[in-house]
């Protein structure tokens, strides 16, 4: 009974963690770049039930039916209770029994959210696998929220006001002097200028656009697009950033260059499905519900057979 309320119990807290990963995750549905959460749940290592006298010699095991009586080593032989003879190689067993479950880990769903196209130049999506290279506080983040400005010092920034880096783990720069307007981001990642007729600009071999002088264009950064072979190497920070962590043996996990592209005047939204999320939290109640009404009854069963089976009349 004792291990009936364990089991009902560890259920309760594992669908209580549950509900608080579908929580955040629809607190973060309009969140631009949020990457959906879900709990992975495993089960307790089930406990094998045996009846308390068989074979309690242990070292008889194996020998003839009759040979624990005829030795006298066993005086409560319950193998051969009544005309039953059980196999004497293995123990008779009742069977397994559960003892819940638990939260194992937050998995992050990094499948690709929907594009929203929002006319801004400095608005940035990521169409596949890859991250936006961020300089916190507290080191190199990694972000799929685009939302970026220029400061008055020209650097790109995201809300926070940390700086987008470029190739060369530079902070990205543009002039003062231009506007918005004028900047022209790649599908590469290179972030352009438009020219003019009068000065000589580098010539863009990778893309053509539609938009801005196409012949006379100046380079003026090249964003730093990463990913990572591994779905593990990235833990969430919160704020909508990552940072990258160590593997079993202790290396930090090392991005790599990213075949994504980038798409200038969108941005991309949180991969959350709202419905799903509520019909995960409609189950995960009823599933709280069932744990906490055992909970109750074997609380109730544990109190009669304390206060009335025991009872002295």
């Amino acid at each position: 009974m004792w291990r009936g309320l364990f089991t009902a119990g560890a259920g309760m807290v594992t669908e209580q963690k549950r509900t608080d990963v579908i929580a955040n995750n629809l607190a973060n549905a309009a969140t631009t770049g949020y990457k959906h959460d879900k709990a992975i749940h495993r089960e307790f290592e089930a406990m094998l039930i045996r009846r308390y006298y068989d074979h309690e010699d242990g070292g008889l095991v194996g020998m003839e039916p009759n040979a624990q009586t005829d030795l006298n080593t066993n005086t409560i032989d319950v193998t051969r209770f009544k005309g039953f003879d059980a196999d004497p190689f293995y123990r008779p067993n009742i069977g397994r029994l559960g003892l819940g479950d638990y939260i194992d880990e937050i998995a992050v769903d990094y499948t690709q959210g929907p594009i929203e196209t929002t006319g801004n130049e400095l608005d940035l999506a990521i169409g596949g696998d890859g991250f936006f290279t961020i300089q916190s506080p507290d080191g190199i983040r990694y972000t799929r929220n685009g939302a970026f400005f220029r400061n008055a010092q020209g650097f790109i920034q995201d809300i926070r006001g940390y700086n987008l880096l470029d190739a060369e783990g530079q902070p990205v720069q543009i002039p003062r002097d231009m506007f918005n307007k004028d900047i022209i981001v790649t599908d590469d990642g290179g972030i352009y200028v438009k020219g003019t007729e009068v000065e000589q600009w580098e010539e863009d071999p990778i893309q053509t656009v539609t938009t801005g002088n196409q012949r006379n264009r100046q380079l003026i950064a090249q964003i730093q697009l990463v990913s990572f072979n591994d779905r593990l190497a990235l833990q969430k920070q919160g704020d909508n950033l990552f940072y990258a962590v160590e593997d079993e043996e202790g290396n930090l996990a090392q991005p790599q260059a990213s075949d994504a592209v980038i798409v200038q005047g969108a941005l991309e939204k949180s991969n959350v499905q709202i419905v799903r999320e509520m019909v995960e939290l409609i189950h995960n109640h009823r599933m709280y519900e069932a744990n906490a009404k055992a909970v109750t009854t074997q609380d109730t069963m544990l109190e009669k057979s304390v206060t009335e089976v025991g009872a002295v009349s």
